[in-house]
């Protein structure tokens, strides 16, 4: 497995270093730590282009640093400072060329510690990404895991929504891990249904066939625990799950979203708002 980690010199980019060294021991996988420096367009000011290589030397300066705390850690690395005029557009860039499996990156620091918030650079990634992308919660760096220990697909409970399962199954069946299949049932959408019972029914039944479409697509998938937490709100649901260290969720894009790419929906951004462990947000599946 090879990991790409959008780095910055700031608490969020340790927070995703750090996220990267739980997931590359847990996969063995090898990282690759990328800091963008944004281009600085010619201009025919003679101090614009050595300004741009002081922007480089510092950020390999910063990467520097990366690799050390990972090196520390055991994890093979390398970095790389890309000059580019986005962030997101050089990651994606970046990873599609050294066939990365995943795009790690830390959370905005404007939201509560311990939790997700999706700033301007993840948002662009979450809406446009054909790589899974790996957050990891703010402050993730202060406590990290040593390791992942245990999976979690929050499979979608409206019939067409697209599945994670699959691909966390996967995930999973690299290391060994348990996995469970968590279905958020809610009273919110009683006007679809008509009653608090008849909408858990149907988003139970939702994700009963979920679950059985992963399993004829990986039939020596493990054994798999199902979880169901309901509440009157989505959030009020989430408030009712416990996580052991070294959690793992996996959530799906929306329905709207193009053929293998990301597209986070109002649900999954609801999820990550609500839960305080690295969450991998999955392309849309073909």
């Amino acid at each position: 497995m090879h990991l790409t980690v959008g780095y910055l010199a700031t608490p969020t980019g340790d927070d995703g270093v750090a996220l990267a060294s739980a997931l590359a021991r847990t996969f063995d996988a090898a990282v690759h730590v990328v800091l963008v420096v944004r281009e600085e367009l010619p201009d025919g000011h003679p101090g614009r282009a050595e300004y741009q290589r002081l922007l480089v030397e510092r950020g390999e300066q910063w990467v520097g640093a990366a690799l050390a705390a990972l090196s520390a850690d055991g994890v093979s690395a390398d970095a790389e400072v890309v000059v580019g005029d986005s962030f997101a557009e050089s990651l994606i860039g970046f990873a599609e060329q050294h066939d990365s499996d995943l795009i790690v990156v830390g959370g905005a620091r404007d939201g509560f510690f311990g939790h997700h918030t999706v700033g301007p650079v993840t948002g662009a990634l979450l809406h446009s990404s054909p790589i899974p992308v790996a957050l990891a919660p703010r402050g993730y760096a202060e406590d990290p895991d040593d390791a992942v220990t245990a999976v979690t697909a929050a499979v979608p409970t409206k019939a067409g929504d697209d599945n994670p399962l699959p691909f966390a199954l996967t995930l999973a069946s690299a290391a060994g891990l348990p996995i469970r299949m968590l279905s958020l049932v809610s009273a919110e959408n009683l006007a679809e249904a008509g009653s608090a019972r008849e909408v858990r029914r149907l988003q139970v039944t939702a994700a009963e066939e979920n679950l059985a479409v992963a399993a004829r697509a990986l039939p020596d998938a493990p054994d798999i625990e199902s979880l169901v937490a309901d509440g009157m709100t989505l959030e009020s649901a989430l408030k009712k799950l416990t996580w052991d260290d070294g959690a793992l969720l996996v959530v799906g894009s929306s329905r709207f979203a193009a053929p293998r790419r990301i597209f986070l929906g109002s649900t999954a951004a609801r999820i990550l708002a609500g839960v305080d462990v690295p969450v991998i947000v999955v392309p849309r599946a073909e």
